[in-house]
């Protein structure tokens, strides 16, 4: 299928999705929207595909809504953004954070808006060293969406959290790492080719155990300490029937590379 507004690639177990309007920052209009969407339908429908890696082209990663795409002029009926939200923005936050496989987000550039909350329902995020995330609803009277309000407060505190949203200021790269809010910095020039270099290690592993491992640690967010012990078992459970565990066991008292599959 080809696409107007991203780039989409599978090789050696990577799906490789790039927002691709780089004039626009990224932002997302609606036909970005439905692209993306199609894209990740691929993704959960494909056996071949072990790890995703979503990344922007251009000098920004993604600077949220394409506001042009949702112009209000004077006099006309105001727009109703909820339901942008329920049909594009929760579905495609929902669909990266429940992924069985993992996601890696290699954040190019300014990540504003809603592509500042994008890369928080990713597993592993990457940041340019020049990199920088803005919470910027504040500036034009909307509140954080895309998982922000749910994200911030648990990745970096409550204080912290309101005085992102509340002022709307640009966190470097560096401090968004200090913070916790993401994984590694890396130099502008070496980005990309860590993010690929990383995406295709983690497509080599057990990555039906790694899916397993993320669905452990969201459960947790709200489980009692008896209920996250209970699910351990049943996840166990399913990860010790799995092939790649027969793999990895075999691998290890042979003492050889395993060569595992995914499931």
């Amino acid at each position: 299928m080809s696409y107007q507004h991203i780039l989409f690639s599978i090789e050696a177990g990577v799906a490789t999705l790039c927002l691709n309007r780089p004039e626009q920052l990224n932002s997302f209009n609606t036909l970005m929207h439905q692209e993306v969407r199609e894209a990740l339908k691929t993704v959960q429908n494909s056996a071949e595909v072990r790890v995703l890696l979503l990344t922007g082209e251009g000098r920004g990663f993604c600077a949220g809504q394409d506001l042009s795409d949702r112009n209000v002029a004077p006099g006309a009926e105001m727009p109703d953004l909820g339901l942008s939200i329920e049909r594009f923005y929760n579905p495609l936050i929902r669909t990266l954070r429940e992924l069985p496989i993992p996601v890696i987000c290699a954040v190019n550039g300014v990540a504003a808006g809603a592509g500042a909350n994008i890369p928080l329902a990713c597993d592993l995020v990457l940041a340019a060293r020049s990199a920088s995330f803005i919470q910027a609803f504040c500036r034009i009277g909307l509140i954080p969406d895309s998982a922000g309000t749910w994200a911030l407060p648990r990745l970096v505190g409550m204080a912290r959290a309101k005085a992102l949203t509340l002022l709307g200021e640009r966190l470097s790269a560096e401090q968004a790492l200090e913070w916790g809010l993401i994984y590694k910095v890396v130099d502008d020039a070496e980005l990309r080719d860590q993010a690929i270099a990383l995406a295709r290690q983690l497509a080599t592993q057990p990555t039906y155990g790694l899916g397993l491992i993320k669905r452990s640690l969201h459960a947790s967010l709200d489980n009692s300490f008896e209920e996250q012990l209970t699910l351990e078992r049943d996840l166990q459970r399913l990860a010790g029937r799995s092939e790649d565990y027969r793999e990895g066991v075999a691998a290890f008292m042979e003492k050889r590379t395993p060569a595992f599959k995914g499931y």
